[in-house]
């Protein structure tokens, strides 16, 4: 079986891709504040994507969650101050999801906090190979995305 067809291409590909992000939720729960999470941290990144104003449901979709998961993670950075649950104007039963600026200040600090990492990441590997993977990566994602509804 050649490389274009043999299975076994992607399940190592993705034993890395879970290696890896096991290692980047490490350094990134190190960096947050007691009590959070990367899931938290993950919330705070989707909105920020211009994603404020979602709702729970279509939050919990995006991050392919059950709602009772993602009720749990906003009420956690709720009750620290870095979201606010607000009634969705469209619709009297739901809410939507809009972050506060304590939650945005906290973002940005994370990724400082962060940065020195990032640093020696980006001395001890070629970024440019990192550079021309994204796309591919950015394709398997999108077909597995597709692939999913």
């Amino acid at each position: 079986m050649s490389d274009t067809t043999d299975p076994t291409v992607l399940f190592e590909l993705f034993t890395e891709i879970g290696i890896i992000e096991q290692l980047s939720r490490a350094l990134l729960e190190a960096r947050l504040p007691d009590g959070l999470i990367a899931p938290h941290f993950a919330v705070l990144n989707h909105l920020t994507r211009g994603r404020d104003g979602a709702t729970p449901v279509d939050m919990a979709r995006a991050f392919q969650v059950p709602k009772t998961s993602m009720t749990h993670t906003l009420k956690g950075l709720e009750k620290a101050g870095y979201v606010t649950l607000r009634p969705n104007p469209d619709d009297g039963r739901s809410k939507q999801v809009w972050m506060t600026p304590a939650g945005r200040q906290l973002q940005g600090e994370v990724i400082a906090a962060l940065a020195p990492q990032f640093i020696q990441l980006a001395q001890k590997t070629d970024l440019e190979k990192l550079s021309a993977i994204k796309p591919v990566l950015q394709q398997l994602r999108i077909v597995m995305d597709a692939a999913r509804d």
